[in-house]
């Protein structure tokens, strides 16, 4: 018997493809970001999983790179902004926050090395800034130290979560670890006097209680720190 030859199936048949927007595609981007990983969410990639061409997409995101801003935003809104709005000392509050932020971008290693240059500027991301900068107007920072503090707190907690996501991802960061440790205890008092005598506090506490400290460090410089006009 001879074969039949398929009918061919009308466009009209088929289902139609949801309609492309900028939340459509930054949830797909999300997804595919935690299946595949950062480096895989290419404007291409994305098309790909979308069904539709690479230049479609440039209608709403520019680049990979703007791409990867909009995973970073949407990701932003897991972060605990409540403190901005609790009781309590203001620098523990505005840790708290950053405490939170930092946790984000860790919990996504790969993004918190994209956020070392990456520039949201979403919805997500001002809510952040925002909070940040009312904890330090209750703090009574002047407003030229806050506007320039804002950034430096958020770089410190991206260039924290950034160290520690890669260290944790490190096959031999244990071995690392322990050898940094050795050399640091074993340094010369002759040599190395300082080295020596706080070689033990040099690796004390947890990266909590290090990290807690950095934070208010930080906000205590800010707050103590005036801007030049020049």
């Amino acid at each position: 018997m001879t074969p039949r030859t398929p009918t061919p199936r009308s466009r009209r048949e088929r289902p139609a493809k949801p309609a492309l927007s900028y939340e459509g595609i930054v949830e797909t981007a999300v997804r595919l970001m935690e299946d595949e990983g950062l480096q895989r969410v290419t404007m291409r990639r994305l098309a790909q999983e979308l069904d539709t061409g690479p230049a479609s997409l440039y209608v709403y995101v520019a680049n990979t790179a703007e791409l990867h801003a909009a995973i970073l935003d949407e990701l932003l809104g897991s972060v605990d902004l409540s403190p901005a709005t609790g009781d309590g000392d203001w620098r523990d509050r505005l840790t708290q926050v950053l405490t939170t932020y930092t946790l984000v971008l860790f919990e996504n290693s790969a993004l918190a090395h994209s956020a070392l240059v990456a520039r949201p500027s979403g919805p997500n991301y001002l809510a952040l800034v925002e909070a940040v900068l009312a904890l330090l107007h209750a703090g009574r920072v002047p407003g030229p130290q806050a506007a320039w503090g804002v950034d430096v707190l958020l770089q410190v907690a991206t260039a924290s979560a950034a160290e520690h996501s890669t260290r944790a991802d490190a096959v031999d960061s244990t071995d690392e670890h322990e050898a940094l440790v050795t050399a640091l205890r074993d340094a010369s008092p002759s040599t190395h006097p300082h080295t020596a005598s706080l070689a033990r506090d040099l690796v004390s506490g947890t990266p909590g209680q290090r990290l807690d400290w950095i934070f208010h460090a930080v906000i205590n410089g800010i707050l103590t720190t005036a801007r030049t006009t020049s």
